[in-house]
């Protein structure tokens, strides 16, 4: 008993001792807590901070920072995290690639950590981006930050499993998401509450601002309590009072970085435009990649179907370099693969739409090329912040049409974005128009892509608001359309529809005489269009019949512009302008379009022989044919080349003395007749010998099968032990044929019967056979077959 007691004792002095453990810490938490918001409360915003230890930051995220390497604070976030600490609302605007993730992760972790938010309370920060591959980035950069706090955070963004989200988004106190999957659980997760948040950021706000998203991040606002922190982060920030009422910013604080610096991209970029016709974009960006097979490379293009179709082309051509390529239609799991491959190669080429602009930190990008001029100046900017990050070097290029450069550079001016002008070397210019179009002309699928390409691009154009930039008018659609490989620029069903409504709208009377106008200019103006079979051969759907003789056609004028390709690696040049020469691009154009050499066969009629086409080739095997188109009275004939000629033909009296006298050409002749009938003469007696030879040894094989019992034309026969032919009954009994030859003919119906006679006696001949196993002995026998001969 005193042992038990002894023990209880010990039993409730350790438990407590745990309880005097957990009060401890408990207010070592809370002591921690209070000194925190104190240093955080006496922050002076307008002191300098460098590094990250001179902020009031818990240890978790201290921790964190350590172990993700970051430790000194770029302008953005010197400036903007001190003011998110203390709860203000801030609208942020810097330089790409100047650390505006951190800028609201840090005070994200600390405000959460500070209001000592648990799983129990709910969501308490949301964080909203444009686009999925951003979102991720994001993420990402939190997992490695916050790895020490115990917040739970989750990811919501397109192409997941929905209910998987569900499940798990309850319990989350820091989500990343896009805009329509966050729309989508706050209409449908009924477990899903956001009652209880503290702080909302929307990273690239002026992309969110934009119409696509406009209409869902009202709706996401609308849910969202009144009584919160709102941060906004982008490259190009704007200041619009309707953007801040409907996003319910109290006061905020516009931490602008680059408005003061000279301009607002890096120092460290380099930026260049080229002058490029819209028909020679492609020429000009395949040998930019032949001379940069060693560079990290990033095309923005304006179009996914662009993106899809310059990659396959690109790709069947193969410049030397990893393609890749990556728009909004390809499945996450795609987007995701893709994005990691081009982050970890060195050296590579990638296609893509806006959706890589923004936000997206791929390392050591060597250059950006704008292969479609951007819709303003801010897209331009984002678009050349994926290189030259974090204060390393880069270099961009922007492709404009020389209907778009007096504005663009304009709009460029004014954003104090430093460009300038350079031109492509002409030697390392190469043209692969030939090329799209032998591809195009094999594989429909292909032609198909190059189609779409066009009409959506053509689109995009359509479509601008900066009408200074784009008109559409100025374009040369048709040239773009045969640059790709296309017969004939495709219609384009906006251009048509527009036509339709101004006919609507229109009085009968002026459209009946604007159309006779019309075709009086059209009879006396313009020539009837005419189509070559080359361009009816491209509308055909089996187009691969004459591929190969249409790749042996173009092949001559690509084989000298790809041997000098890897000659020099500086492609673009500032200092030395060469024009570009235009004798070039015409002799390709003229090979492209003229087709293949016609075949002249002199000498059949008075006129030669002008074969263009294999159809007529074959038609012309014929004699007959042949015969049609010979002059009357004459006879041809055809050498080893297969040229004609007279059968007699006289020659010039020159001619034939240069060849010597007639004695001494008849004496040659009669010499090499001697000598090819001495030839002929052995060659008939070695063939006699031949046939001499098989027709004895035919006869002498006769004669042994003889002398063995056996005919030449009758077989061995088959006998039973008793020496009879057992085939001999078979052949003595009569054939079918023989039966046939035998039944007399049917007798011809009166016109008084019918069938139903026929088949009577049809009935009455066809009996029943019935085999008896045994002959009959008895009378009950013979009473049993007569009863189964009645049945």
């Amino acid at each position: 008993m005193a042992s038990s007691a002894v023990g209880g004792r010990k039993s409730k002095s350790s438990g407590r001792g745990k309880n005097d453990v957990r009060s401890l810490k408990r207010k070592r938490d809370v002591d921690e807590h209070e000194t925190l918001q104190k240093a955080v409360e006496g922050l002076d915003l307008k002191g300098e901070i460098k590094d990250f230890k001179d902020l009031p930051l818990s240890q978790p995220t201290s921790r964190g920072l350590e172990a993700s390497h970051f430790k000194t604070l770029t302008d953005i976030q010197s400036k903007a995290v001190p003011l998110a600490l203390k709860g203000r609302d801030i609208l942020g605007a810097a330089k790409t690639g100047s650390g505006k993730t951190l800028s609201f992760l840090v005070p994200v972790l600390e405000n959460l950590y500070r209001a000592t938010w648990t799983e129990l309370d709910g969501l308490g920060a949301l964080i909203i981006s444009p686009t999925r591959e951003l979102a991720i980035q994001i993420f990402e950069v939190l997992r490695k930050i916050g790895r020490y706090h115990t917040f739970s955070a989750g990811l919501v963004i397109g192409g997941k499993s929905l209910q998987e989200e569900r499940e798990r988004l309850g319990r989350m106190n820091i989500l990343v998401c896009t805009p329509g999957r966050m729309l989508q659980h706050m209409d449908q997760t009924a477990a899903f509450e956001v009652d209880n948040l503290q702080m909302l950021v929307l990273d690239e706000a002026d992309r969110i601002m934009d119409m696509g998203f406009q209409t869902s991040v009202d709706a996401i606002v609308e849910h969202l309590p009144k009584q919160r922190q709102t941060m906004l982060f982008s490259a190009t920030q704007t200041k619009k009072v309707s953007d801040l009422a409907r996003l319910s910013l109290r006061d905020p604080e516009y931490v602008a970085v680059h408005e003061a610096a000279a301009q607002a991209t890096p120092t460290t970029l380099q930026q260049y435009y080229v002058v490029t016709p819209l028909p020679e974009k492609l020429n000009t960006l395949f040998s930019f990649i032949r001379s940069n097979l060693k560079a990290k490379i990033i095309v923005f293009m304006s179009s996914g179907k662009q993106v899809r179709f310059v990659y396959e082309s690109f790709r069947h051509m193969q410049p030397g370099i990893p393609l890749l390529h990556l728009h909004g239609r390809q499945k996450q799991t795609a987007r995701l693969d893709i994005t990691s491959k081009f982050s970890a190669t060195k050296n590579s080429c990638i296609f893509a739409t806006d959706v890589v602009a923004r936000g997206l930190d791929f390392p050591a990008v060597d250059w950006v090329i704008q292969m479609d001029c951007p819709e303003d100046a801010d897209t331009y900017i984002h678009r050349v912040g994926r290189t030259a990050r974090y204060e390393r070097a880069g270099k961009a290029v922007l492709f404009l049409d020389p209907s778009e450069v007096e504005g663009m550079v304009k709009r460029l001016e004014l954003k104090k974005v430093p460009i300038q002008q350079t031109k492509a070397r002409d030697k390392k210019q190469q043209s692969i128009q030939s090329q799209l179009q032998n591809m195009c002309f094999q594989d429909p699928e292909l032609k198909y892509l190059g189609q779409k390409a066009f009409v959506s691009y053509a689109k995009s154009v359509f479509v601008q608001k900066d009408k200074d930039i784009f008109n559409i008018s100025k374009y040369d659609l048709e040239g773009y359309a045969s640059s790709i490989g296309l017969p004939g620029a495709p219609k384009i069903k906006f251009q048509r529809g527009e036509d339709m409504k101004k006919i609507k709208n229109a009085p009968r009377a002026a459209i009946s005489s604007d159309e006779e106008s019309d075709e009086e200019k059209d009879k006396n103006s313009k020539k009837p269009e005419v189509r070559t079979k080359y361009d009816r051969m491209f509308e055909r759907r089996n187009q691969d019949v004459l591929s190969g003789h249409y790749s042996k056609m173009i092949a001559g004028a690509d084989d000298e512009q790809l041997a000098d390709a890897d000659e020099d690696n500086d492609f673009l040049s500032v200092k030395r302008v060469v024009p570009i020469n235009s004798e070039e691009d015409s002799d390709d154009d003229g090979v492209a379009a003229s087709g293949p050499a016609a075949k002249v066969i002199p000498g059949i009629g008075k006129e030669p022989l002008v074969i263009d086409s294999k159809r007529r080739e074959k038609l012309l095997k014929s004699k007959k044919k042949l015969a049609n188109l010979k002059e009357k009275g004459t006879k041809v004939v055809f050498d080893e080349d297969g040229v004609a000629h007279q059968i007699y033909e006289l020659e010039d009296e020159d001619d034939f003395a240069k060849r010597g006298s007639a004695e001494t050409q008849r004496a040659k002749f009669l010499e090499e007749e001697a000598a090819r009938v001495r030839e002929a003469d052995l060659d008939d007696k070695q063939l006699a010998k031949q046939k001499k030879r098989e027709k004895k040894e035919k006869r002498k094989a006769r004669e042994e099968a003889q002398a063995a019992g056996l005919s030449e034309h009758e077989g061995p026969t088959l006998a039973d032990e008793d020496g009879q032919d057992p085939l001999e009954l078979l052949r003595s009994l009569p054939m079918a044929d023989d039966e046939e030859k035998e039944r007399p003919a049917k007798r011809p119906k009166k016109w008084f019967e019918d069938d139903s006679e026929d088949e009577k006696k049809t009935s009455k001949r066809k009996g029943r056979v019935i085999e008896a196993e045994d002959e009959p002995e008895t009378l009950e026998d013979l009473e049993a077959l007569a009863a189964g001969l009645l049945n």
